[in-house]
């Protein structure tokens, strides 16, 4: 194959994986949420859908690649201002990720570009259980003191 193909399948592929993040965000009440202007969409994604990319691509060396072990999420989140709708890009977002009544991961979100669209993201641990799983979200944006807080429930899908 030629290298520009390669590249322009790549960025195909990186386009439909954010028309089905966002359409996957508009289609759930719980995965969006508007605090103080600004539209927050959440996304839990299973890491293996990364590690099926090629090696030489850009998502697989995310947030230092998909960590080991069989239970990595791949939490996203996406910024707009709910007024303009535009995208946020310069914000600085981390999220704690725990089940409900028990202790938890916090990191940092890291900023993705894919398709052209920044993104916020990072892996966490999240084994299947009965339990839901609590995604709290601060966001902290240029020039504004507060900080933005959202909370999500995740529960995993059922087969």
């Amino acid at each position: 194959m030629r290298p520009h193909f390669k590249t322009f399948l790549r960025a195909v592929l990186a386009g439909i994986m954010a028309l089905f993040l966002t359409a996957t965000f508009a289609a759930d009440a719980s995965t969006y949420k508007v605090v103080n202007g600004v539209a927050i969409y959440l996304g839990v994604i299973p890491a293996e859908m990364i590690l099926g990319h090629p090696k030489a691509h850009t998502e697989t060396e995310m947030h230092g690649g998909v960590p080991p072990g069989k239970h990595q999420q791949h939490v996203v989140v996406a910024l707009f201002d709910n007024a303009t709708g535009k995208r946020i890009s310069d914000a600085k977002v981390s999220a704690q990720v725990h089940e409900i009544n028990l202790a938890g991961t916090r990191k940092e979100l890291e900023p993705m570009l894919i398709a052209g669209t920044v993104s916020y993201g990072n892996y966490f641990n999240m084994p299947v259980t009965s339990n839901p799983y609590r995604i709290r979200v601060l966001i902290k944006l240029p020039g504004v003191a507060d900080v933005i807080e959202a909370q999500f429930d995740y529960q995993h899908g059922r087969d």
